[in-house]
């Protein structure tokens, strides 16, 4: 039997029950996410029947619903809401209702078998998955924290940015701004004395009397360059505010990164993730998470697929072409990819032997390069995992390397140079428009002679 399951996540679910023929027991049964509910739904099964739950992932509203039905030993199959739109599309074209959905998703078995994938684990109700997540979405805000900061410095002069050496993520920048010191009287009246013992304070002994002397004299050019035009209390205070999200962002990230740790200890106790190179303790643990158990792909050309770094491909008879990365699958499962690898070809002299012939012999861009790289560092990521060993760097004739002996290899043989990763760089052509590259508006059309005669005015009938 086929439960097919409409979720809602304010209003009641429906369900509809169908056999293996694609006959219903019973349709737009409603329920909510409750255990009298739920237990009540279950009873109206008929018993010893193998039952399989199909649904969409609508928010995270699935997640109860999920484990419970698997407690109770039904497989539970989670449907992407666009393949389950364009299957409603086909079953009733003109028509969209619970009711309507929960029946689809019974039949789905009929008609979309290759489809059906049991889902595995608790989705966002998982710790690691959600930890991994939460900081992601924290350094993206941090990030745009700290655009707007280089923003707010360009007012003042690009002498500021030089100042700080252009790391405005670090903690001493941030404190500096956070205090209010980006008021260029307040600085010089702190004097060289009293800025060099805070800084030193901060760093931890990292910056001192250079790092002070480039700061005051950055608040003296803005003072020449503005001469009291702007008002510095305010753009220090806007300035401090920004600073302030951006260290309090930083400390949940220190305190997520200590728990995401002891997390992939938990997970990986035999630290086959961090023994890849490339894959550190972070890298490691959003790797684990966002990919599941390695050993559940049926083969690694799925797994590569679950990932959207494979090319998109259209073909048809005796024509067809590779296209850019599907990016079908979990963002920060591809960014964590494409790091390590970016990474590893640094260290594994085969992932570097790839790398060159790559880059240098077939003319490929940097990022496509890369994009292979990470494909073929996940293929070695789930063999190690499914055989409990941890990475091992080899030569191209397959002998164990260290780190350093890995390095000094790929300095001799893969060396690419400066001027060449500058053309793979940027050897894409730009497509489209942007605020660069879009055309401008087309001038005003310039008078022309007229070509057509008028007749003086003293002949025109003016009566």
């Amino acid at each position: 039997m086929t439960l097919g399951i409409d979720v809602a996540c304010r209003a009641a679910h429906q369900g509809s029950l169908a056999d293996e023929a694609g006959r219903f027991a019973w349709s737009g049964r409603r329920f909510r996410t409750a255990a009298a509910d739920l237990q009540r739904l279950w009873e109206s099964i008929p018993q010893g029947a193998a039952v399989t739950v199909v649904m969409e992932p609508t928010r995270n509203a699935w997640v109860p619903l999920a484990a419970w039905f698997r407690r109770h030993g039904a497989a539970v199959i989670l449907i992407p809401p666009e393949q389950s739109a364009d299957l409603r599309d086909y079953y009733s074209k003109h028509a969209k209702s619970d009711r309507l959905d929960s029946r689809m998703l019974a039949r789905l078995p009929l008609l979309h078998p290759e489809g059906l994938r049991p889902a595995e684990g608790l989705g966002p109700a998982d710790t690691l998955r959600r930890a991994t997540k939460l900081r992601a979405s924290l350094v993206k805000r941090r990030n745009v924290i700290v655009a707007r900061l280089d923003s707010y410095l360009e007012l003042l002069g690009p002498q500021w940015h030089a100042a700080f050496g252009g790391k405005l993520t670090r903690y001493t920048p941030l404190r500096f701004l956070a205090t209010g010191y980006a008021d260029p009287h307040a600085l010089r009246r702190l004097g060289k004395t009293r800025l060099t013992r805070f800084i030193w304070r901060y760093s931890h002994g990292a910056w001192g009397d250079q790092h002070a002397t480039r700061l005051l004299a950055a608040a003296a050019e803005t003072l020449q360059l503005w001469d009291g035009e702007l008002s510095y209390p305010d753009l220090a205070e806007d300035i401090a505010a920004e600073a302030r999200l951006a260290l309090a962002l930083c400390t949940e990230i220190r305190d997520l990164d200590v728990k995401l740790a002891s997390l992939l200890h938990q997970v990986d106790p035999a630290a086959i993730m961090t023994s890849v190179p490339g894959v550190g303790i972070i890298h490691g643990a959003q790797i684990l998470a966002r990919l599941g158990n390695p050993a559940r792909f049926q083969s690694l050309a799925g797994a590569r697929s679950f990932t959207g770094l494979v090319p998109s491909l259209a073909a048809s008879g005796t024509s067809g072409h590779h296209g850019p990365p599907t990016k079908s699958g979990d963002a920060p499962l591809r960014e964590a990819l494409f790091m390590a690898a970016n990474a590893a070809r640094r260290t594994d002299p085969t992932l570097a032997a790839r790398y060159y012939r790559l880059m240098v012999h077939q003319g490929k861009h940097h990022n496509s390069a890369l994009c292979h790289l990470s494909t073929i560092l996940l293929n070695r990521i789930i063999a190690c995992w499914r055989a409990g060993t941890p990475y091992q760097i080899r030569d191209t004739d397959g002998s164990p390397l260290t780190t350093a002996q890995g390095r000094a290899i790929i300095a001799e043989r893969y060396h690419i140079s400066d001027e060449l990763r500058a053309q793979r760089r940027t050897s894409h052509t730009q497509k489209g428009t942007s605020r660069r590259h879009k055309e401008s508006p087309s001038a005003p059309t310039p008078a022309r002679p007229r070509t057509t005669l008028r007749p003086p005015a003293e002949m025109l009938d003016t009566a």
